[in-house]
């Protein structure tokens, strides 16, 4: 038998940020062309996987836990760090970089200061300016400092966690923003609500936002749903789930963000996420515990990968915040009103969120949105990857 080429070694770090985790490199530890580079992610993730289990791989099989990240020092004066994130597709060769993951920009600034990519005070607050290259935008991260190291352990509580740890409050700053160097008009079309015509599922009514990440918000009775389902009775339900990708897939060409239906299912399906949303009402999480209509103002659900997620994506809690900010938009109608601040139901609990709006020249602008998540590492040291020639 022929000799085999060794495994290449790559350093990195395996974290949880929010409700998900991923695989965190610096840039300079990975290959420089495009190309050899996603190959090598992929490759460590475990994908392509036709059993859909990763089990050759970092990832877990989910939209949740098949992610990659990039942090950097930044060459912005208003940041410190450049932050990519990658959505690994499970049974596809392929790293979607279109979209941010908001749960782990949590982890974000706890990485940059474990790789020393900037200074933190010895006690306190270290503020950690983030640039997300993928869509273009300022986040700004409070990570905990305590006798010189980052604080992970801590009483905060978030839903779809098992386990409290330190709080790290984040802020999106212009999620919506429409600059040269990023994102895009906050309301594509111009419109709060605007409506769709899919082939297949006839006449829609939607919102189409940019902030956080581009999200298609419908009514759950739109779908034929009560707003309080939770993922194991959603994703064994195959005609839903192929009128939601055709709605997500429409939403993304109105958007002007794929040139066809057929590119935004192939090439684009990290994003647009597409959500629906109900007033309150009563359920039990995936945890068992009992949310009652009296605990929140609104329950939402959102699809992550053609799954229904878990619990709530960081970027769909922005997006949420934001369109709760404007009139007339789904989600400001199933609360019965615009609003700043919100709490919502999801599959693992509740969430509390918030966003600031203004009317700029007419058009509505959200100017911050604001939440908080936790992060830890699981573990560091080196991934292992085959020879990818």
């Amino acid at each position: 038998m022929p000799n085999s080429p060794p495994q290449a070694a790559i350093p990195a770090y395996y974290m949880r940020g929010g409700t998900s985790k991923g695989v965190f490199f610096l840039p300079e530890d990975l290959p420089t062309d495009p190309a050899r580079r996603d190959a090598t992610l992929l490759r460590i993730v475990g994908s392509p996987d036709p059993y859909e289990k990763h089990i050759d791989g970092m990832g877990g099989a989910t939209s949740s836990t098949s992610k990659v990240v990039i942090v950097g020092k930044s060459a912005r004066a208003d940041c410190d760090v450049d932050y990519w994130f990658g959505q690994v597709a499970i049974a596809t060769p392929l790293v979607d970089w279109t979209g941010n993951c908001g749960n782990l920009t949590a982890a974000v600034g706890p990485f940059a200061i474990h790789r020393g990519l900037i200074d933190a005070p010895h006690d306190g607050l270290a503020t950690v300016r983030i640039w997300q290259a993928n869509i273009g935008k300022r986040i700004i991260a409070k990570v905990p400092m305590r006798d010189g190291a980052v604080q992970e352990m801590g009483d905060f509580v978030l839903d779809g966690v098992p386990f409290p740890a330190a709080e790290i409050a984040l802020a999106f700053l212009d999620p919506g923003a429409d600059d040269a160097e990023g994102g895009g008009a906050m309301l594509p079309t111009g419109n709060a609500a605007d409506r769709l015509t899919i082939p297949g599922v006839g006449e829609i009514d939607v919102t189409l936002i940019n902030a956080g990440n581009p999200t298609v918000f419908v009514h759950a009775a739109a779908l034929g749903l009560t707003g309080i389902e939770l993922p194991r009775a959603i994703d064994i339900q195959p005609d839903l789930l192929a009128r939601c990708e055709a709605i997500r897939a429409h939403g993304a060409v109105a958007m002007g963000l794929a040139e066809s239906v057929e590119y935004a299912s192939t090439k684009r399906q990290s994003t647009p996420k597409i959500a629906f949303v109900a007033p309150p009402a009563a359920y039990a999480a995936t945890s068992g515990a009992a949310v009652t209509a009296a605990d929140i103002d609104l329950v939402a659900r959102i699809f992550s990968m053609g799954k229904l997620h878990h619990a709530m994506t960081g970027t769909g809690a922005v997006a949420i915040a934001a369109a709760a900010a404007v009139p007339g938009t789904i989600v400001a109608q199933a609360l019965g009103g615009a609003r700043e601040g919100l709490r919502f139901g999801h599959p693992a609990g509740v969430l509390q969120v918030g966003a600031r709006a203004e009317q700029r020249d007419g058009v509505w602008q959200v100017t911050q949105a604001l939440m908080s998540r936790s992060a830890r590492r699981l573990m560091v040291g080196q991934v292992f990857v085959p020879d990818i020639e």
